[in-house]
């Protein structure tokens, strides 16, 4: 068999992406958490993202059609400013930093990918936009580690900076026993990388 054999299927979501100073202002702050809660499953920095739409597993030959639209949607937006700001928890298991800025830009942002996706084709579970990062991830059974950690940094409040990026990500959930890793699939500037500042 080939190993460059594609897979049947893509774990897809489409995506923003915090810059580094962004991710490394947090991860300075998590740094302490980190040490106290070693048995949290931490994520990797560099797969920090806010998703705006999770698709799941899609046929391979399925990805190449989301190409175009999204290319030509996020050449309509503008970049806008976002913000990591404050923490939380759901179900006591997944630790999240939220976010802040121009919220309605994100939703807009957000609903028009839904819509190139759906226009695709593509079926997936349209669930509400709850913008956040997810920062790690509490083992079956720890009620209290996220929530205690989400207390810790619930003050927290990143730089400011410009979401200029639209990502279409594929991960390797259920490929491995590792740890998920996430890869750019490809990714659109937005206003096609014009900025229309001073």
């Amino acid at each position: 068999m080939n190993d460059q054999t594609q897979p049947a299927t893509v774990r897809v979501f489409i995506a923003l992406a915090p810059p580094d100073h962004a991710k490394e202002e947090l991860a300075r702050e998590l740094r302490p958490a980190c040490d106290t809660h070693p048995h949290m499953r931490w994520n990797r920095i560099e797969d920090w993202h806010i998703t705006l739409v999770f698709l799941g597993e899609l046929p391979a030959e399925t990805v190449p059609l989301l190409r175009p639209p999204l290319a030509n949607l996020a050449a309509g937006h503008q970049p806008f400013c976002l913000a990591l700001r404050g923490s939380g928890d759901f179900d006591d298991r997944v630790l999240w930093s939220g976010i802040d800025g121009d919220l309605d830009e994100l939703h807009r942002l957000a609903a028009d990918v839904r819509s190139a996706v759906k226009n695709c084709g593509v079926a997936f579970a349209d669930r509400p936009l709850r913008p956040h990062l997810t920062l790690a991830r509490a083992r079956r059974g720890d009620r209290a580690s996220a929530g205690e950690i989400a207390e810790r940094i619930a003050g927290f409040a990143g730089c400011q900076w410009p979401a200029e990026r639209l990502h279409l990500v594929g991960s390797n959930v259920g490929r491995s026993r590792g740890p998920i890793h996430y890869r750019d699939i490809e990714a659109w500037a937005l206003g096609n990388g014009n900025s229309t500042g001073s």
